[in-house]
């Protein structure tokens, strides 16, 4: 049977599948197959690749079945990905051990398995580990074409927003001026500046800097890239009217920094504004948090009311697509 594949070169296939994988754009029914000196990757979502991918339909053979940790557990975990890294959440010790076991003992190409030991805290929004098996909490994770090194005990960094960034980032244009107020390790500012932005991303967090530095090198884009670790208050009056875009996925508390994003905001510009709120009003209170920021300065109008995902019960995480227009 014919079936979407990604075609790439023999050198390029471990890297290219990785990324795919990451991305969750494998279609693990088929075989990845080698054939007149190409390597074809099988897909679940030709759209979702970026223009680097070459797309191709090809005959390969149906995948022989994996060894899951389900079958091993005899009932279904849940864990989340992170490059070679499973992440869990579980309250109880001994069944958190069976699943690290059940994972290593499965097929699944890991090698690290961490549990939640806390919850996100502080400003940095870190949480505590437990580290079941593995040499460390640092991992690298591709995602659509990028490359990220991150220590999840030293950063925040949520594999759950993939999608999300990577809805974002297909809206950036080569030379555009894109600032994201809460960068983190550059998951946002990466795929922008591989776009051609030009990027600048600020943090608090001096790790999460340092990393942002060292995936702009990771990904080829140091020179579209300046990282600022700072509060973005203090950097905003050195970035008066210079943004076309601006990124604010700080949800609980982005409303405290809209005054800062209308200092960077330059004539036209793009803002994507991360909130939660209950989900009888989730867009309302943001959108009058920025009008009474943005107005009567700027032309508010609200491009696109999205929801990112279920948050809690009753809350959803939302973003809103802005354009303000001096």
């Amino acid at each position: 049977m014919e079936v979407p594949c990604v075609r790439v070169e023999p050198e390029a296939g471990e890297a290219t599948r990785s990324t795919l994988a990451e991305a969750d754009l494998i279609n693990d029914d088929y075989e990845i197959t080698v054939a007149e000196g190409w390597l074809y990757v099988p897909v679940t979502d030709p759209e979702a690749l970026s223009s680097e991918y070459e797309v191709v339909e090809r005959a390969v053979d149906e995948r022989q079945s994996q060894t899951t940790p389900a079958e091993l557990l005899s009932f279904e975990p849940s864990y989340e990905r992170l490059g070679k890294a499973a992440l869990l959440d579980e309250d109880d010790t001994e069944r958190a051990r069976a699943i690290a076991d059940a994972i290593l003992e499965s097929d699944l190409p890991v090698d690290t398995v961490l549990n939640k030991a806390s919850k996100v805290k502080g400003e940095t929004r870190v949480r505590d580990w437990e580290l079941l098996a593995g040499e460390g909490t640092e991992v690298v994770h591709r995602e659509y074409g990028c490359e990220f090194a991150l220590d999840l005990a030293e950063v925040y960094f949520s594999p759950r927003l993939a999608t999300e960034r990577h809805r974002v980032a297909q809206q950036v244009t080569e030379g555009e001026h894109t600032f994201d107020m809460f960068a983190g390790v550059g998951p946002f500012v990466i795929p922008f500046a591989k776009r051609g932005a030009d990027c600048v991303g600020v943090d608090v967090n001096e790790t999460a800097i340092d990393y942002l530095r060292e995936n702009a090198r990771r990904n080829g884009v140091e020179d579209r890239v300046t990282a600022i670790c700072d509060d973005v208050r203090d950097v905003a009056p050195d970035h008066e009217s210079w943004a076309d875009r601006i990124v604010m996925n700080l949800p609980h508390s982005a409303d405290a920094f809209l005054e800062s994003a209308v200092t960077i905001a330059g004539e036209d510009c793009t803002l994507h504004y991360y909130d939660i709120q209950h989900e009888d009003d989730p867009f309302g209170p943001g959108e009058r948090a920025i009008r009474e920021a943005a107005e009567p300065e700027y032309e508010v109008s609200v491009e696109t009311r999205h929801t990112v995902r279920s948050y809690a019960p009753h809350e959803l995480n939302v973003c809103l697509d802005v354009r303000l227009e001096r």
